[in-house]
């Protein structure tokens, strides 16, 4: 890429960082992984990364200046053994949930921060509801500041996270001991996380890439640039991109991944994108940058929405909906029941006051606007629900969660459709989607027609209502 290391060494001034030569190619077959902090305010999150990378997340003067997390900060690793990590860092305070919950979305494992003389916390337990509210199934706990507390009270302070994680994802995730400040711990730690990011499943690849946007700013001489954990597929220089929603294009000038020039971004891995053709000030967080037409808006989507045991949810009741790094404000239908309590899930739709870039599989979190509370969440099941009655709904609804990729594939060939389209709808990979056409094709469950699929059902009401006899 013409220019590329001095766009890399610009994009890393822009951003406050220190220029290195690369120790490491990035390229289209490497394995980024991506670990997102969690915990309380000022348990040392921020301070443990900087200790771990060399790199102090905190990247605005305003968090420098009060010593507390405000945005979303990154940095980023390569271990002794050469896995290569990025670090999303969120902020604990109440107050910044909404930026937490923009940059834990797109990660393979979190990093829970908890102080050893503090304890378990309030934003301790809530973020540790949004980590299994959002699938996160894999972690390592850093017990920090050891080096304020003596045996005795850190013991205690072990046996009461022990208990706090008793029931969540990161029950019997690994606990380390740890000081940023003497450093004891940190390769224990950095083991841990090797073994538990290890153990991570590969990235979906759809062919269809994403990247949902959690940052925007402007490059002197360049223009505008946008940061994401890139989902579903591989992007290039070059390429086009459209930013749903809104619909306007850009083409990619430039891509980095930990400050080095690339050619070609991976699925899984952080990203900048230098984008030409498009000013600052038309991208915000919460769009996604994609291939043109392959995503569409949606003003609602449809789920199963777990909810808190210690929350409820009411019909009609105006919630604030997260999904990847969007945020809006929505209506509530709950579909089997007039309202949800706590510990319990149903069938909902949620009508969004603003549209969206949303796939089917994606998760949701949601929330009480005011007072700010964290309520439940779920998986998409469909990003284009249509009115109809309760019942016919939710049997719809269980169709596209059923665990088997056939079943998903066939409650989307309600109407002839592509294999891919309908793949899209289902929440299909390419590998899932082939295997469900064949399968279906075999057993005479799909049809062909032309260069669409329908459901064997769907295709012989069609030829009923052609016949003259109707038969």
């Amino acid at each position: 890429m013409d220019g590329g290391l001095h766009r890399s060494r610009a994009l890393c001034r822009t951003a406050g960082l220190r220029v290195v030569r690369a120790s490491v190619a990035v390229t289209a077959t490497t394995t980024i992984r991506v670990v997102g902090t969690a915990g309380h305010v000022d348990h040392g999150k921020s301070t443990l990364i900087t200790a771990l990378t060399g790199m102090d997340p905190d990247r605005l003067r305003e968090e420098r200046e009060r010593g507390m997390t405000i945005d979303l900060g990154f940095a980023w690793m390569t271990t002794p053994s050469g896995m290569e990590i990025g670090f999303v860092d969120v902020p604990g305070h109440q107050d910044f949930i909404r930026n937490m919950l923009a940059g834990v979305g797109g990660i393979d494992a979190v990093l829970l921060v908890v102080a050893a003389d503090e304890g378990v916390r309030p934003q301790t337990r809530e973020h540790l509801a949004i980590i299994g509210l959002l699938g996160v199934e894999r972690g390592v706990v850093a017990l920090t500041k050891r080096d304020l507390v003596d045996d005795t009270w850190a013991a205690l302070a072990r046996d009461e996270l022990v208990a706090a994680l008793a029931g969540t994802p990161l029950a019997g995730a690994p606990i380390v001991e740890v000081s940023a400040k003497t450093r004891v711990g940190l390769d224990a730690l950095v083991g841990a996380l090797e073994a538990a990011l290890a153990a991570a499943p590969a990235r979906r690849v759809t062919g269809r890439p994403r990247l949902p946007v959690d940052r925007a700013f402007t490059m002197a001489g360049f223009g505008t640039v946008v940061t994401g954990t890139l989902l579903d597929g591989d992007l290039r220089v070059g390429e086009e991109v459209e930013l749903v929603p809104g619909g306007a294009r850009a083409r990619i000038r430039g891509l980095q991944t930990h400050r080095r020039a690339i050619d070609v971004a991976v699925a899984g891995s952080r990203v900048a994108a230098n984008l030409s053709g498009i000013e600052k000030d038309a991208v915000e967080r919460g769009m996604v940058a994609s291939r043109p037409g392959t995503l569409r808006p949606t003003s609602a989507v449809a789920l199963r929405l777990a909810v808190l045991r210690e929350a409820a949810v009411e019909q009609d009741e105006e919630l604030k909906v997260h999904v990847r790094t969007a945020e809006v404000m929505a209506r509530v239908s709950v579909l089997e029941k007039d309202a949800i309590v706590g510990g319990e899930s149903a069938w909902v739709h949620l009508r969004l006051a603003e549209p969206i870039a949303a796939v089917v599989g994606d998760r949701v979190v949601v929330r009480r606007p005011s007072p700010s509370e964290t309520l439940g969440g779920g998986v998409i099941a469909d990003v284009a629900p249509v009115r109809t009655r309760r019942r016919d709904a939710i049997v719809a609804l269980e169709r596209r969660s059923a665990p088997t990729p056939l079943v998903r594939l066939l409650a989307s060939l309600d109407i002839p459709r592509t294999a891919s389209d309908a793949a899209d709808r289902s929440g299909l990979d390419a590998r899932e989607r082939d295997a469900a056409v064949q399968e279906g094709l075999a057993n005479g469950e799909i049809v062909a027609l032309g260069d669409a699929l329908a459901a064997r059902s769907i295709a012989t009401d069609a030829r009923k209502r052609r016949s003259p006899s109707g038969g």
